[in-house]
């Protein structure tokens, strides 16, 4: 045993402890090293003693080691001593639930996930963060996990629908990851009805015997009533939608047109033409462009919002926008990133006011590489407000009505045109990845409900924006790259060698290959692509190579844009409604200033929180779509519609409707007397005993049997499958439907994308 009297001198991390407290305590390493060495669980007096902590010292300390315990480095036994984790073969993770009861742990150290049965399932909630041990392995070969403590409870507020049953209140939550009803407390149900929808704070969570409690603290009114699907998706995705006051204060007090102080240090272009092509619905303006000649080649201005000069670091405004990381755009509204008064007014480059900006000038080669560009602080002058559309309709007809009362715009337009020639030669020559995705928009009639969906055909204006923002987002990252400053690059990697080795037995099967061995570039999915179009399966194959690759994200570690076909991307042309933009403009600044930024977190955490905000907007707004287009499909409830299998599952497929762009399920009971054997890596069923097979992108018609508002599921039976690849055809599918035991909903978009990647 080590001396008593200068057992904390011993402590490796005394030093950083007194660095941060004026008394310090034995650090979390040191203690860990002392519970190690002791090989034995050890009595919080026992340890007291040891580590010679004063009385005065106690409750701080005892404050340290509950911190340790949540973080799940040490944890209690049934006796209260203290036990090291890491000896225990314990597991700490996050609780995913499963809408069938089940549910899995997903550990925090990335080792496979583990299975937790419906009985452990009884005492935590989805989202949950436990310890657990290894109890076995189930039928599957699964390693089987039973919970040893929760260690932080995730859910406080839940969304749901009431219920009544026998005089019993409960609330059916609307995340169907929740499984287990959630009792009301006697006259706790804040006057709302059988049938409503609810928000319910939990007093009560669950354990082993007993079911969560709760008491109503806000009724929001009937399940169909307008936009009840949008309040319940805020909710249940818990994404900020309302501006706290102070952060309000902050943007009121803001001066509505631009101030003369705010000129000092910037550049006047306001005399360039430059001009904002957005959709018809935006309203708030990022980025105006504007091109012309010059020798060897273009002259690119992209002119950004500066919102940085607006929202500080550290803020009330820039809080929230970390806190909400993005805008979320629903159908018919929008949760914006900024209050209005910045996102829709003085941030928003409207037509014919001075706003200030951040400008990436680049001169952009005959070949369309950008060979040198500048960033600069400056004021401008929007000329127009033009939409695709207009842009489109102006460069087709130089000469109709609608570029004659533009014609000191239409010049420009025709120069900007120009460059996007080159610019789309040299994203060929890169090897970028061009997917032919299909976008769509809901048309709403005055109840607000919807009266058609539409596909949105992305015209050569869409493109040319694109292009623009492409060449000064690779800009941005190059800069700070070149001047060594840190920054949230938007990364995207290529397929994992599982996806890979899949992919290219798929591609066998139709005489195809992925070249690149063990490292694909986007080149080669760019050659692949181009070698299967016009193939009657290119849609089928696309969306095998679509679905081979990983997600984007944002990260300080810069690997490179995978599909982009960039070794550095980063975001910058949209900072009224992204905040790694914002990040991006502050790190911009910094450097031409001489200066370094540094964010109120740290760059890795802020990352994965901006990778996870995006991620919550595009399940929130998938939600809301999915309720909508249950709603408009109960009009159509025995219809028979064509369609595309769109995804294969183990028990059943999705089908996407070629005229309405809805996606149901045929469930795997639907498809004839046979035992089907899903193969995920051919993306197919096959029946053993007649050979009959459904694969991804097989056309079929189905018969609408089901519309489930309440789990949002849509249910067909198989009419027919359409004979385009030597299937055959399918008996004519029974009239009832079963119960769908997923949703996967559409991923048609409701607003227009312009800065992709």
């Amino acid at each position: 045993m080590k001396n008593k009297k200068n057992i904390r001198l011993q402590d490796p991390f005394l030093e950083r402890e007194r660095e941060q407290y004026e008394r310090p305590l034995p650090s979390r390493e040191f203690i860990l090293q002392i519970l190690n060495e002791q090989g034995a669980p050890m009595t919080d007096e026992e340890l007291l003693e040891m580590l010679i902590i004063e009385k005065d010292e106690e409750d701080l300390f005892s404050r340290r080691l509950r911190a340790m315990e949540r973080d799940g480095q040490i944890m209690r036994n049934r006796k209260r001593a203290i036990c090291v984790v890491d000896k225990l073969d314990l597991v700490k993770g996050k609780v995913q639930g499963h809408p069938d009861g089940f549910g899995f742990l997903i550990p925090e150290d990335g080792s496979p996930d583990m299975f937790l049965s419906e009985k452990e399932m009884h005492q935590v909630l989805h989202g949950d963060v436990v310890m657990v041990r290894q109890s076995g392995v189930d039928r599957r070969g699964r390693p089987e996990a039973k919970i040893v403590e929760v260690l932080e409870r995730a859910n406080n507020r839940v969304v749901g629908r009431l219920y009544e049953e026998h005089g019993i209140n409960f609330v059916v939550a609307e995340n169907r990851r929740i499984t287990q009803d959630i009792l009301v407390a006697p006259g706790e149900s804040g006057g709302a009805k059988a049938g409503q929808v609810v928000m319910l704070e939990i007093m009560q969570h669950p354990d082993k015997h007993a079911q969560p409690i709760g008491r109503i603290v806000e009724v929001l009114g009937n399940y169909a009533d307008p936009g009840m699907e949008i309040e319940i998706a805020l909710r249940k995705h818990d994404l900020p939608y309302e501006f706290p006051k102070d952060v309000e204060r902050q943007a009121k007090a803001i001066s509505p047109v631009v101030a003369a102080a705010d000129w000092a240090g910037r550049e006047d272009i306001r005399n360039l033409p430059l001009v904002t092509i957005d959709g018809e619905t935006a309203r708030d303006f990022d980025d105006a462009v504007y091109c012309e000649p010059e020798k060897g080649g273009y002259r690119l201005v992209v002119a950004i919002a500066d919102v940085s000069h607006y929202v500080q670091t550290g803020d009330a405004l820039d809080r929230e926008a970390i806190l909400r990381g993005n805008s979320v755009y629903f159908p018919r509204r929008v949760i914006p990133m900024l209050p209005e008064e910045l996102s829709n007014g003085l941030c928003s480059l409207n037509p014919h006011v001075d706003r200030l900006c951040m400008v990436c000038d680049m001169h952009i080669s005959s070949s369309g590489d950008i060979e040198k560009y500048r960033f600069y602080p400056s004021v401008m002058h929007s000329q127009a407000r033009l939409t695709y559309t207009q842009v489109a309709a102006m460069l087709a007809e130089p000469d109709g009505e609608l570029a004659r009362s533009n014609a000191a715009i239409v010049p420009h337009l025709e120069h900007l045109y120009q460059l996007f020639q080159k610019l789309l030669k040299a994203r060929e020559k890169r090897g970028a990845i061009d997917f032919e995705t299909v976008e769509t928009q809901m048309i709403f009639t005055d109840e607000g409900k919807i009266e058609k969906i539409v596909p949105v055909v992305r015209n050569d204006a869409h493109k040319l924006i694109e292009e623009c923002m492409l060449a000064a987002n690779v800009s941005a990252a190059s800069f700070l790259q070149e001047h060594g400053h840190t920054v949230l690059y938007r990364i995207h990697q290529g397929p994992t060698p599982e996806k890979l080795e899949a992919l290219r037995e798929f591609m066998k099967e139709f005489g195809l290959q992925l070249t690149g061995e063990d490292d694909p570039q986007a080149a080669d999915y760019s050659k692949l692509l181009k070698r299967i179009k016009g193939r009657p399966d290119a849609g089928l194959l696309q969306m095998v190579m679509l679905r081979s690759l990983r997600q984007a994200k944002y990260e300080p570690e810069n690997i490179g844009h995978f599909g982009l076909g960039y070794d550095a991307y980063t975001h910058f042309t949209s900072p009224i409604r992204r905040y790694p933009d914002l990040l991006v403009h502050r790190a911009i600044k910094a450097v031409l200033q001489g200066k370094k930024y540094t964010p109120a977190q740290k760059w890795a955490e802020l990352g994965a929180h901006c990778s996870m905000t995006e991620r919550r907007a595009d399940d929130a707004t998938r939600d809301v779509e999915a309720w909508l287009k249950c709603f408009y499909m109960r009009d159509h409830l025995g219809s028979v519609f064509t369609g595309s299998v769109s995804s294969v599952t183990s028990f059943g497929m999705f089908v996407s409707l070629d005229d309405l762009y809805v996606e149901g399920l045929v469930h795997i009971s639907e498809l004839g007397k046979d035992y089907f054997q899903f193969d995920a890596a051919k993306h197919q069923l096959l029946g053993e005993r007649t050979g009959q097979r459904y694969r991804l992108g097989d056309r079929v018609q189905v018969r609408v049997v089901k519309v489930d508002m309440e789990s949002t599921k849509i249910d067909f039976v198989l009419h027919e499958l359409i004979d385009t690849s030597g299937h055959g055809t399918a008996e004519e599918g029974r009239t009832t439907g079963k119960k769908s035991a997923s949703k996967k909903p559409s991923k048609g978009k409701t607003r227009e994308k312009k800065h992709h990647g």
